[in-house]
């Protein structure tokens, strides 16, 4: 049986502080019968928590330049009727987002979050401490909120992972009416990070959950951690915004048609 809840009791998070600690203590308060970690429990954290504690915090009265430093490729942007403009970029992390993941909500006024310089490290220093600190043999996963292509809205996905199986291979084996299975692929760490998004909420400061029920996806820490989910470059089919694509295609054909005027 699948079990998802939120770790209530956790308040707001400072530069340096010990989020072990903090997430163990939130567990012993618990008091939900059960409550306590056991072996093969997943410990999903909000990302804006560890960037947080890890000082991710950037005085900047503009998020556009935020914005603009964390961006390596810009994919798409567009402009709205009243102005605002809207940015769909690769970040430093290869995450393609808006706004490269810079957070203006819940912060103090002029300062932003970035997020952390490298979720994954990020997770297996808190998997390694909370196994450390309750002897049980748990994953993490770091989410944050992400909007997907083709489709209205957000979900949280997860942008770090540490003793977890980020996805679930089922390539090889058979679907219900004995099919072979070639491609099938699930990605259970943004599966789960979606579901705990349910119980955390976005404005109900429970930025932990715990997920019981899928001990068969942890493992040791040097598992693949969530930079594995990234699409690489070169399989990448949608590098650009449509609107983009068209422009890089009209551009290259005036240079070819320009090129060919010239050689004749």
């Amino acid at each position: 049986m699948l079990q998802i809840w939120a770790l209530p009791g956790i308040g707001e998070i400072a530069p340096g502080t010990d989020l072990v600690a903090v997430i163990r203590a939130a567990v012993d308060a618990d008091p939900r019968e059960g409550s306590g970690l056991r072996d093969g429990d997943i410990v999903v954290v909000t990302s804006k928590i560890v960037s947080k504690a890890e000082g991710r915090i950037l005085h900047a009265d503009d998020r556009e330049d935020a914005i603009t430093r964390e961006t390596v490729r810009l994919v798409a942007s567009r402009t709205s009727p009243a102005g605002h403009v809207t940015r769909i970029v690769e970040n430093r992390l290869g995450i393609v987002s808006a706004a490269a993941g810079v957070d203006a909500s819940n912060t103090p006024e002029g300062t932003v979050l970035l997020l952390p310089e490298d979720p994954d490290a990020s997770a297996r220093a808190l998997a390694a401490g909370l196994r450390d600190a309750t002897g049980a043999r748990v994953g993490v996963l770091i989410t944050d909120t992400l909007g997907r292509a083709w489709r209205e809205g957000q979900t949280d996905h997860a942008i770090g992972a540490a003793g977890v199986r980020v996805f679930e291979d089922l390539r090889g084996t058979t679907d219900a009416e004995g099919r072979p299975l070639v491609v099938t692929l699930p990605c259970v760490a943004d599966e789960i990070a979606a579901a705990t998004d349910l119980v955390k909420g976005k404005a109900a400061r429970l930025p932990v959950a715990v997920v019981r029920g899928r001990a068969d996806l942890v493992g040791d820490l040097d598992l693949p951690g969530a930079r594995s989910i990234v699409r690489p470059a070169e399989r990448d089919m949608f590098a650009l915004g449509s609107d983009e694509a068209y422009a890089a295609g009209f551009a290259a054909g005036r240079t070819a048609a320009d090129d060919t005027a010239a050689d004749g």
